[in-house]
């Protein structure tokens, strides 16, 4: 794969243990991963990645590192602080940003890598933990053609759609639109819900009577009928916390392009209601919680 032989996998949360473990499964490269918490380290170890010592260790043993944080805040700390990647890396590495993070900051961060020698790419990734564990994810690059085509054989390990969608920060643009419609889709698909069942519908049937209609949509057949009909609405799934973060991403590229969104705006308060709530770090779709409260 390209020119690398270790790959450093910083970030081993919700998304990124499953990812890190499909790496090093289908990879045959020595992977090193690196978290906070213990527990994600050690049931890796079992699957022969080597646990990571620090930021700076792992980056210097490593000849890419793929970093999987939950925002661009932590993003920015694990490149800029003391011992960090921008302090431990080398000429001829590849760093890659997994996470959603905003585009003025990966832009920024690509060009101090890029003093450094370092080429680096955005790469979020697309669609559920449970894609994460069966290497099905969707994931959006932005970055230069040579850098893509050196990282695409790590990404297929644990994705089955890889897009190069333009040059640096293009793949956060296009991740942060996905959830913008997402989350608007699963607002409207609650409404739906909500309405449905104070109107004595059979819900079952209501929405599987829309999936052949033209609501059908990927939310209505994931989110609603697996999250929002069962109510079904765990941690450790992509909370409320994270989608609120990437639609106020997604509402300050509209705000820098002059462009208006209300939709994305009453999304966002919705999702803010959801959070103070108390549902904050539940799968996103529990803002249906706000909506109609049980009586």
């Amino acid at each position: 794969m390209a020119n690398f032989e270790t790959v450093g996998f910083i970030g081993l949360g919700v998304m990124g243990e499953p990812m890190c473990r499909n790496l090093v499964q289908k990879s045959g490269l020595a992977v090193i991963g690196l978290d906070l918490n213990p527990e994600p380290m050690e049931r890796l170890a079992a699957r022969g990645v080597a646990p990571g010592q620090s930021v700076a260790q792992v980056t210097e043993s490593a000849d890419a590192v793929l970093v999987s944080l939950p925002s661009g805040a932590e993003v920015e700390k694990i490149c800029t602080m003391e011992g960090g990647l921008l302090a431990s890396v080398r000429a001829g590495q590849t760093v890659v940003d997994l996470g959603t993070t905003p585009v003025p900051l990966t832009r920024d961060l690509a060009g101090r890598f890029a003093d450094k020698g370092v080429a680096f790419a955005d790469a979020p990734v697309s669609r559920t933990r449970a894609a994460a564990e069966a290497g099905t994810l969707s994931i959006l690059v932005g970055g230069d053609e040579a850098t893509f085509a050196a990282i695409r054989p790590l990404l297929d390990c644990f994705a089955e759609e890889v897009t190069h969608c333009g040059p640096i920060g293009a793949g956060q643009v296009v991740k942060q639109l996905n959830n913008m419609i997402l989350t608007e889709t699963v607002v409207a698909l609650a409404e739906a819900l909500s309405v449905g069942r104070k109107a004595g519908l059979d819900e079952k049937l209501l929405f599987e009577t829309l999936s052949k209609c033209s609501a059908d949509s990927f939310a209505l057949r994931n989110h609603g009928m697996k999250a929002l009909l069962p109510g079904a609405f765990p941690e450790r799934a992509f909370p409320t916390t994270y989608m609120l973060k990437d639609v106020s991403y997604a509402l300050s590229l509209g705000e820098a392009e002059g462009v208006r969104m209300p939709g994305a705006e009453l999304a966002k308060t919705l999702l803010e209601e959801t959070a103070a709530a108390g549902y904050g770090e539940n799968y996103f779709p529990a803002l249906i919680n706000v909506l109609a409260p049980e009586d």
